[in-house]
């Protein structure tokens, strides 16, 4: 398949959608109640570092992605292993996203009907769209992300009159602890989950420019997931958000403009559905190209199909209910990702750096 390309615009509104993706939907930093807004603003901080990592491996690696880095800096076998544990982490990943907005759909709107249903027609949209190429996520991404924007503004406006900006005080009364443990949970999740986009970036238009990429998304996907929490907060209080397994949709039911105008929990179903198609298409785009090249395969479209049905399988055998779905997400994730988000990087990344020194030069193709 010839070699795709998107702009920089387009990577940004990728990766910002992709961010926000599930953190919006199950609320990120829930346990630090009513301080969790200093907790996201923590985390963004916490991840400036790795993005500069992220940033720095694709500089040094002009064209190559992720995995191709991954085989010069351990060799291709090692490299290989690596981009197999790697896969999977992505695959994986791709797989709890279509769990999470099937049992999303799944109890606030359609309870009768089985969550593999949608689940199915979810992850069949994202095996047509990834086949089409990452252009073509690009550009929907491109179009759709100012229209979320503009409209969440308006939900914010509307939703002023039900605010009670009470809610978010004491500020800092919780356990300190409490709000670093929902710094890192942030972090992890979902903002050093940009590693995933090592593997896309190497198909930016002005590649010098990888770092402020990473850094406008984050700052987009941030803000964004901030407001949202201080949203939820003084419209529902911290202990009722805490509680609620989808608070952003709880928060918006409460919108009504006199007697007839009401129900915009609907429009924000389908913010949120739209998110998850473009974080499951990033996650089956970096594991079908991850796998294609583990097996020599110049074509990752042929991968599509078979590892976008087997994410549908896997996202159906995760989880029992809905609670062990957030049990996993809100304690176990964080820590599960950290050898994938940070430690493989920054070890990659040193081990580049003493072999590119060494040979006083960038490696040709390999």
């Amino acid at each position: 398949m010839d070699r795709q390309i998107i702009s920089n615009s387009q990577g940004i509104c990728i990766m910002s959608m992709f961010l926000i993706g599930t953190s919006i939907v199950l609320e990120v930093a829930k346990n630090a109640k009513q301080d969790a807004w200093i907790s996201i603003a923590l985390g963004i901080i916490m991840s400036l570092p790795m993005i500069v990592v992220y940033s720095k491996l694709l500089n040094n690696f002009p064209e190559k992605d992720l995995y191709d880095i991954f085989q010069y800096v351990f060799g291709k076998k090692i490299g290989k292993v690596i981009s197999v544990l790697f896969i999977w982490y992505v695959f994986h990943l791709g797989a709890l996203v279509i769990r999470v907005f099937s049992e999303f759909v799944n109890v606030v709107s359609l309870p009768e009907t089985p969550q593999s249903i949608f689940a199915i027609f979810l992850g069949l949209l994202c095996i047509w769209t990834v086949k089409s190429g990452i252009e073509v996520l690009g550009r929907l991404a491109m179009f759709f992300l100012p229209l979320i924007m503009v409209i969440t503004i308006i939900i914010i406006a509307l939703l002023y009159t039900n605010s009670h900006f009470i809610n978010l005080k004491p500020i800092l009364y919780n356990n300190t602890k409490q709000v670093l443990l929902g710094a890192f949970s942030s972090f992890s999740f979902p903002f050093t989950q940009s590693i995933i986009f090592t593997t896309v970036f190497h198909s930016l238009r002005n590649r010098k420019k990888i770092f402020k990429v990473f850094l406008k998304a984050l700052l987009i996907s941030g803000i964004f997931l901030l407001l949202s929490s201080i949203n939820n907060v003084v419209v529902l209080g911290s202990q009722t958000t805490t509680d609620l397994y989808f608070p952003q949709f709880t928060s918006t039911r409460t919108i009504k403009i006199g007697d007839f105008i009401e129900r915009f929990e609907i429009i924000v179903a389908l913010i949120f559905v739209l998110m998850g198609f473009i974080k499951v298409s990033v996650c089956l785009y970096a594991a079908s190209t991850g796998t294609a090249k583990i097996f020599n395969i110049n074509n990752y479209g042929i991968m599509v199909g078979p590892i976008g049905l087997l994410m549908i399988n896997l996202s159906q055998i995760l989880y029992n209910n809905t609670i062990e779905m957030l049990y996993w997400a809100n304690n176990i994730y964080i820590y599960y990702a950290v050898p994938f988000q940070v430690i493989l990087p920054i070890v990659t990344l040193i081990i580049s750096q003493i072999k590119l020194k060494s040979n006083k030069s960038k490696p040709k193709v390999f």
